[in-house]
């Protein structure tokens, strides 16, 4: 094969609300915080479930006004689903002078999996002024995720 591959798909849960801000230009970027659940074993063999925290960079793409759409629609604990590519940025920290990274998800794709009072604890309504998604059709299913916000390894049936 002679190509290569960068895409990342996640859902999750956002751990704090998005940061919107705006580049001297004008261009609106959203800075997001994502935790995933996954299952697994310890050390002594017993299951238990591990969480993993991402970093995720959004952009408005030409018309699409998506760092906007996410920055006015999402708070946290709102459960997502992120399209996108990972990209390392590096740095010299002025402290110490070494060389520093960070990697995070510059997202090109987000869809909004809940209701605002699903993220906040509430019950099952919907909003009826609120988009479902700010990249793709309305309606798109969860992708076998619970209301819990994590898949179940046992139900998985392969």
């Amino acid at each position: 094969m002679s190509g290569s591959l960068n895409r990342v798909m996640l859902i999750g849960r956002l751990t704090r609300d998005p940061e919107l801000r705006f580049t001297p230009s004008g261009t609106a970027v959203c800075n997001l915080a994502l935790a995933t659940n996954r299952y697994g074993q310890d050390a002594s063999g017993e299951r238990r479930e591990f969480t993993d925290y991402h970093d995720i960079v959004v952009w408005n793409q030409g018309n699409r006004k998506l760092a906007e759409l996410c920055g006015q629609y999402l708070q946290k604990g709102r459960m997502v689903y992120i399209e996108g590519r990972l990209q390392t940025r590096s740095w010299d920290d002025k402290d110490t002078g070494a060389k520093r990274y960070k990697t995070e998800v510059n997202a090109n794709d987000v869809q909004f999996l809940d209701s605002r009072q699903d993220g906040e604890g509430g019950g099952r309504g919907g909003d009826a002024g609120q988009p479902a998604t700010a990249g793709a059709a309305a309606g798109t299913p969860a992708l076998g995720v619970n209301a819990g916000g994590d898949v179940d390894p046992d139900d998985i049936p392969f």
